[in-house]
């Protein structure tokens, strides 16, 4: 049961600035960015940042300051009130045209445009009073028409010729300019998601030339523009779809400008832990969501902080979780390592994992179809969609990285798993091996198999703390045991005085296995077999002491196996002792 002691909302998952602000949610204050746009004046300003740090709420932001008719208490008490001049020259003066692609999709190029027909019509219904402007003529009249030209029998289609299309922007800002008399504020959230998609889908070319040409007439040949903004998570090279367009403002995530306008920095996280009474839970939200580093500040991730806060707010001994990769594919981290054969590339993966850094030059202009045509591209994807973070100014054009927090370091532990997996699985006769030497009690064999498997994948190093460890080489064998049809395999399953680490049960029912993980870093000179092996006897003790056995013998089993296997790094012992039913 939630108890909030009327505290405000949290904004789970709204992006609408007004709804936030109508409806008593907690609101992290962003309003300097429009007193920064104005000040910094750009005629064209691209906002690149990964996703869920708050894009979509900035750009709702700007909607409601700048349109006409806003309701203007929306800004009461926030920091850009404090600015009564500039409030009172821009606050609502301005005719704004928001469009957010992130809906562009389909699985044919057709879909995708008409989805994009759908988006822009939409938003030009918002403009219907313009039918009834004295300002504007019939034949302009008949122009706005033709943007809503909706199908009779699909009220969601808007049916548009290419050049409808692709003017369609710098139209609806030519008829709001004569009628209101002001020139176009145009926003455009997510403007990269079409090309993405595109690429995905197979049709990059044929959007590429149909984003160009949109973009090309609304932000070079508009004349009715005052200014425009524009998001996305990649800086899309400007020779792909920004020909021709006379110096966009580009505020990457290594800009100074407006480093504070996206995310959650410190002080910020602090007050809403306060404000929610969870201020105990300061470490954990800084180890789990902090870490970025944009232009010169650090902030947090602004999804991860509130659905946490959300979730102990239902259940105060919630542990923290990756909410971040939940929203979205992680197939750059995939492909990442999958190029992982070489032992350089290997050996940088490893060290990111542990917490260490790497140097690299990074390319922020990249086109969607070339993002994985080499290795030095993909690294600098991982850099500006968020999974990797820099740790201070770069030399050049060279970078430090390192992986920002501990939940995007899980998200490459468990993408590690993941193509091992699917590696073990091909593998298919030494599957049959290590299975066969675990279900007879063949300890050699068992440490052999596995020894084998741990020098094919990247491993942990001794940075990570012992039962994150254990927990990776548990993950590592559990991807061994799920391709084994047949077996009854159990992880972590309550038997007798605690948890088992892996139970197995074979087909047959008259023979089983538990097997107890453990991870050895030699202290104090020791010798690591010698470690390595009291850790095994450790395990095995535990599993007497715990009566770990007790539910492989109640279900049948006769023979149960009890394994104690150690790893560090490439390595691994391995126990074994035989119990027999009496």
């Amino acid at each position: 049961m939630r108890i909030t002691n009327a505290k405000k909302k949290l904004p789970v998952g709204i992006e609408n600035f007004a709804e936030i602000r109508t409806e008593d949610f907690y609101y992290v204050d962003k309003t300097a960015m429009i007193r920064d746009l104005l000040n910094a004046w750009g005629k064209v300003n691209l906002f690149t940042r990964p996703r869920r740090f708050g894009k979509s709420l900035n750009m709702s932001m700007l909607k409601c300051f700048f349109e006409i008719g806003c309701d203007k208490t929306l800004f009461d008490g926030l920091e850009i009130s404090k600015e009564t001049e500039l409030c009172e020259r821009y606050m609502g003066k301005f005719p704004v045209v928001s469009v957010s692609l992130k809906g562009v999709d389909g699985l044919s190029y057709d879909e995708a445009r008409s989805s994009l027909c759908s988006i822009i019509g939409n938003e030009a219904l918002r403009f219907q009073f313009l039918l009834d402007s004295d300002k504007l003529n019939e034949q302009e009249k008949g122009m706005y028409n033709k943007l809503i030209n909706v199908d009779a029998g699909k009220s969601d289609f808007f049916d548009m010729s290419d050049d409808v299309l692709t003017g369609s922007l710098r139209l609806l800002s030519e008829l709001l300019h004569k009628h209101y008399g002001e020139n176009v504020v145009l926003l455009i959230d997510e403007y990269d998601v079409p090309l993405a998609k595109a690429n995905e889908r197979g049709y990059y070319p044929q959007m590429v030339n149909l984003i160009r040409k949109l973009f090309n007439q609304a932000l070079k040949t508009n004349d009715s523009l005052f200014f425009a903004v524009m998001t996305g998570c990649l800086r899309v090279a400007k020779e792909s779809i920004f020909t021709g367009l006379n110096n966009p403002k580009i505020l990457s995530i290594t800009s100074a400008q407006f480093d504070e306008q996206f995310g959650f920095n410190d002080i910020e996280v602090r007050e809403m832990l306060e404000y929610y009474g969870l201020t105990d839970k300061y470490e954990s939200v800084k180890e789990w969501y902090d870490g970025y580093l944009f232009g010169n500040v650090n902030v947090y991730c602004p999804w991860d902080v509130i659905n946490y806060c959300d979730e102990l707010l239902v259940d105060p001994k919630a542990e923290p979780k990756n909410y971040w990769s939940n929203t979205s594919g992680n197939d750059v981290v995939r492909h990442f390592i999958e190029r992982a054969d070489s032992g350089m590339l290997k050996d940088e993966i490893e060290s990111l994992i542990a917490g260490e850094t790497v140097v690299k030059e990074i390319r922020e202009d990249l086109t969607y179809n070339s993002l994985y045509d080499s290795i030095d591209n993909v690294w600098s994807v991982l850099f500006t969609t968020g999974y990797l973070t820099s740790c201070g100014r770069p030399e050049g054009k060279s970078f430090k990285l390192k992986i920002p927090n501990k939940e995007i370091r899980d998200i490459f532990a468990d993408q590690v798993i993941e193509l091992f997996k699917e590696n073990v699985e091909k593998d298919g006769e030494t599957l049959k091996a290590f299975c066969y030497a675990i279900i007879t009690g063949n300890a050699e064999a068992v440490e052999k198999l596995f020894t084998s498997y741990l020098r094919r994948t990247i491993s942990l190093r001794d940075t990570y703390t012992k039962d994150i460890k254990e927990n990776y080489y548990h993950g590592i064998l559990m991807g061994i045991f799920v391709y084994k049809s047949g077996w009854y395999v159990k992880s972590n399953r309550e038997t007798g005085d605690g948890h088992g680490d892996i139970i197995i049960k074979t087909e047959d029912e008259d023979v089983g296995a538990i097997i107890e993980v453990k991870y050895a870093k030699p202290e104090n000179g020791g010798k690591p077999n010698e470690v390595m092996y009291k850790k095994c006897e450790e395990a095995i003790r535990q599993i007497d002491e715990k009566h770990y056995t007790d539910a492989l013998i109640d279900d049948g089993c006769q023979t149960i196996y009890k394994y104690g296997i150690t790893c560090r790094r490439k390595m691994c012992r391995v126990l074994c002792e035989t119990e027999e039913a009496e």
